[in-house]
């Protein structure tokens, strides 16, 4: 009889997440995840487990480990991301902060080495309790999600399939199979410096960007929130950054607009292209002189779009994922609306695996200045995931659970 709790000592995932987390890897870090992906690879080889790397860009690098099957059944991916934000304005040490007061501290706790952590325990207690579940598990620990996701476009493109992923972004407990879709655009603006004593000389970018963003407001933004989705709630738009001008006494021959643009299905890339060329037309109507162009951001632009995340409820995986969150928690888990976007959404539209978001962690926890996870979210998650695998992937189930010291 397999109890989850019986092949690995919770120490073990509390030390895990801990050394994950004491390892940099965000943007400002050379070759970012490469330190991080060389340590799973060398703690999985260590013990006994299939591991391989996926070179990317940069020397930056995906891990793949394996739990192989008997080939009888339903594979299912395990996939998480290596990078993490800035560590910049913290009010902890971003690293070496450790443990203390039920929770694992630091850069990424949340989001989402510790969701790493978890994911990595279970396959290893499969693996010491010797059970071949009947298709295979893949962890596929990925680069670049806080950017362009160049880990999980790879990872589609290599060509690697299941008949089901998890995503282990922190989720309270929660799951979601719906997320909507994100595009970042630049409209860049381009006017006729001059000085500023004489600016009838020149053409100023800045007022023409206001005067988009003036239009937006106005015949834009109603639309947009008309538009709902069960799973992702409204359509979203963000102006969040603005670029241009020289100095204050200089007419602006340029300015980039920077929007993030959160869509739903009925939305594509191109119809929400258009909508923001359709007021630049209508400008041009009026202004003649205006020149405008709209350009995917440098920081989004990838051979793949970043589409809205839907899994049916009807696909199996869905029902696994539910049925062991509620075994653990002991009540019918909530579906988690409106959440931010993830890689799901690639693996599922992309690479056609049913993907279910899910993890251990407060959402809320991410990114923060105190960022943290908790020591029973860590261990209760662990079992969760042993139990969708068993639910999953085994036809003849086999998990049983002493009640964890941790139970939520």
């Amino acid at each position: 009889m397999f109890y989850v709790n019986d092949y690995y000592h919770h120490n073990e995932i509390i030390e895990l997440a801990e050394k994950l987390i004491s390892i940099p890897s965000h943007p400002d870090v050379l070759h970012q995840e490469k330190e991080v992906a060389e340590f799973i690879y060398d703690y999985c080889g260590s013990h006994g487990m299939e591991v391989q790397f996926q070179e990317v860009v940069d020397q930056r690098k995906n891990v793949l480990v394996f739990l192989r099957g008997s080939g009888n059944g339903n594979s299912l991916m395990l996939n998480g991301h290596l990078d993490t934000i800035t560590p910049y304005r913290m009010t902890i040490d971003p690293f070496k902060e450790g443990v203390h007061s039920g929770y694992v501290w630091g850069r990424g706790a949340a989001d989402m080495k510790g969701g790493l952590a978890s994911m990595l325990i279970t396959m290893l207690a499969y693996k010491r309790a010797g059970i071949t579940p009947d298709g295979d598990i893949i962890f596929t620990g990925v680069i670049g999600e806080e950017g362009k996701s160049e880990g999980t476009e790879h990872l589609i493109n290599s060509g690697i399939r299941a008949n089901a992923a998890i995503v282990g972004e922190p989720s309270n407990y929660e799951y979601a199979v719906g997320h909507r879709g994100l595009e970042w655009f630049d409209v860049v603006f381009t006017g006729r410096a001059s000085h500023s004593g004489s600016p009838e000389s020149g053409i100023n970018a800045i007022e023409k960007a206001a005067e988009f963003i003036y239009r937006a407001k106005r015949d834009l933004y109603p639309k947009i929130r008309k538009r709902k989705d069960e799973f992702m709630g409204v359509s979203l738009m963000n102006i969040g950054i603005i670029e241009g001008g020289v100095g204050q006494s200089t007419v602006a021959d340029t300015c980039t607009v920077k929007i993030d643009r959160r869509y739903i299905p009925g939305e594509t890339v191109q119809s929400v292209t258009q909508e923001y060329q359709d007021i630049l037309n209508d400008m041009k109507r009026d202004d003649p002189s205006l020149q405008a162009e709209i350009l995917k951001s440098a920081a989004n632009d990838t051979a793949l779009n970043h589409p809205p995340l839907v899994t049916p409820m009807t696909e199996p995986i869905v029902h696994a994922v539910r049925t062991s969150i509620r075994e653990v928690i002991k009540r019918e888990p909530k579906i988690t609306r409106g959440r931010g976007w993830t890689d799901a959404a690639l693996l599922k539209v992309y690479a056609k695996i049913p993907t279910v978001v899910f993890g251990p962690g407060d959402i809320r926890m991410s990114h923060t200045e105190s960022e943290r996870i908790a020591i029973k979210d860590l261990i209760n998650t662990t079992e969760i995931y042993a139990r969708i695998i068993d639910n999953f992937c085994i036809k003849d189930k086999i998990m049983e659970t002493k009640n964890p010291p941790w139970h939520y």
